[in-house]
């Protein structure tokens, strides 16, 4: 299949150094992919509906209703560490950072 794919300018612009012979296969991996797009342009797609996912996507929605919550002494009891029963004490981010 001859082709009008300027390698050599692709990797130009994609800022890519490619020695001859990876200019040579890239060229000829190319091809091949063009070569299958202009294979699928041949099928038959009358009747079949466009998607953009292969599966069918839809949300699912549930009310917003308000229920029984844990107490903060219960969240807090998950904690790494506590500060005066009520601020949750992480570990040191930074090394200046003061404890």
């Amino acid at each position: 299949m001859e082709s009008d794919l300027n390698i050599k300018y692709i990797a130009e612009l994609s800022r890519l150094e490619l020695s001859d012979e990876q200019s040579a296969k890239l060229q000829q991996e190319m091809e091949r992919i063009v070569g299958y797009i202009d294979e699928l342009k041949e099928l038959n797609v009358d009747g079949v509906e466009p998607t953009a996912h292969a599966a069918p996507l839809s949300n699912v929605w549930r009310e917003d209703e308000a229920t029984a919550s844990y107490s903060r002494q219960e969240m807090l009891e998950n904690a790494p560490g506590v500060i005066n029963d009520n601020l949750i004490k992480l570990p040191r981010v930074l090394p200046q950072e003061e404890a």
